[in-house]
């Protein structure tokens, strides 16, 4: 077994591996939930500075780490559904508990968004490319949970879900937002 620096470290490098061992390691549910906490505050510090004043900075950072824990949650639940019951392949066998445990290691390359605090030029660019990172982890994290043996169906479940969960989020931010009228 690996230490918790080694798994989110193999994680991000899409160590199949550490996929696998998170998967079966029920202790690692806690591990996997502190990745996707710590991921989301890295993401609200990241995001906290973007165009903004100094005294809605504090509120900022809270606003966008609920936004990404919450958008994680609706990403993780979709790709549950569509995963293990809309696009299984015959051998997959759907555990909530495995799948969310690589689910949550697989955002570990979010940690990466808080320089966005200190480097706010440089913010836009770093989600972008963590962006990208976190849902090629994601794939490699569906389809070990999932014992696909395609590539492919582990990314369309991925796509699929990060665009709905994507369209969650801007529903809920509109929803947020005061009106203009």
């Amino acid at each position: 077994m690996t230490t918790f620096a080694h798994r989110v470290l193999g994680s991000a490098a899409f160590d199949v591996a550490t996929y696998e061992e998170v998967e079966a390691d029920r202790a690692a549910t806690l591990q996997a939930t502190a990745v996707v906490i710590a991921s989301s505050l890295a993401t609200g510090l990241g995001a906290s500075r973007l165009g903004l004043p100094a005294p809605v900075v504090a509120a900022n950072v809270c606003m966008w780490s609920v936004v990404a824990l919450l958008g994680w949650a609706a990403w993780a639940f979709l790709v549950l559904q569509i995963g293990g019951r809309l696009l299984p392949e015959p051998q997959t066998r759907v555990d909530a508990g495995e799948l969310l445990r690589t689910l949550g290691f697989a955002t570990a390359p979010g940690l990466l968004r808080v320089f966005g605090l200190f480097l706010p030029s440089l913010a836009v660019p770093l989600f972008a490319l963590t962006s990208v990172w976190m849902i090629v982890a994601m794939i490699v994290a569906v389809r070990q949970a999932l014992d696909y043996t395609s590539t492919l169906r582990a990314i369309a479940v991925c796509v699929i879900g990060w665009a709905l969960a994507a369209l969650l989020v801007i529903a809920f931010g509109l929803w947020l937002t005061p009106s203009l009228a």
